[in-house]
């Protein structure tokens, strides 16, 4: 079982930091159009596990199909760093993507398949 570690990280040009604590035990493979085109992984972490560090003044939201998940994008670089929903339960969630963490090598985690081109 990953044990959970203390992360941060931040868009590419770096006016957006983040810091927070999770395990990366389940880290999305999507195949919806969003995470397809943009090449997003998520791991999704409790609003408490997840503070913003710098750059809310640089953030725009972007929302697409249902409007149920509200992606937090730099307006600099354009990075998607993280978003924010609802989980089926109702419960508050953070879709933190795992590409923004510093030093993250993609290629030694494990990536859990999602069908949300089906979804």
């Amino acid at each position: 079982m990953p044990e959970s570690k203390t992360y941060t990280g931040g868009c590419h040009c770096g006016q957006v930091r983040f810091e927070c604590t999770g395990d990366l035990a389940m880290v999305t493979a999507c195949n919806c159009s969003i995470c397809t085109k943009k090449g997003l992984h998520f791991t999704f972490l409790a609003p408490k596990s997840f503070q913003l560090r710098a750059g809310e003044e640089n953030l725009k939201e972007y929302l697409f199909n249902k409007h149920a998940i509200r992606h937090q994008l730099c307006i600099d670089c354009g990075v998607a760093v993280f978003a924010r929903g609802k989980k089926p339960d109702g419960a508050e969630v953070v879709a933190l993507n795992v590409s923004c963490i510093d030093g993250i090598d993609l290629a030694k985690l494990q990536m859990t398949p999602i069908d949300g081109r089906n979804m």
